[in-house]
């Protein structure tokens, strides 16, 4: 297989990944005085310096400043499909409502 066939393979493989691989972050300033940072989503309390992933499958981490936490799943998808997740579990799945085996292209935040 030539050269520039594998680089054509490979650079649809990493557009198909890149498409459904858009992590949203987000973060917020700790109040001057307290001991830790309060999960956006549970409300529970984490120490400084900790990490964790909360009931929404996000990623977060707490340091005396801020807490930020950050998600890798798409949050909108090309018309006629659907995003179903699974929080349980932690995946989600893509899904072409009028003809499932057709690909759908995915976004993040």
């Amino acid at each position: 297989m030539s050269v520039l066939k594998i680089s054509v393979i490979v650079g649809f493989v990493l557009l198909a990944l890149f498409s459904v691989s858009h992590a949203a972050c987000w973060h917020g300033k700790n109040e001057p005085g307290v001991d830790g940072c309060q999960d956006f989503e549970d409300k529970t309390w984490h120490e400084f310096g900790s990490s964790w992933k909360n009931s929404k499958c996000s990623k977060c981490w707490c340091n005396p400043d801020f807490i930020r936490c950050c998600h890798g799943w798409p949050t909108s998808v090309s018309a006629g499909c659907s995003i179903e997740y699974d929080y349980s579990k932690c995946t989600y799945k893509i899904t072409n409502n009028a003809n499932p085996g057709a690909p759908c292209a995915a976004s993040g935040k």
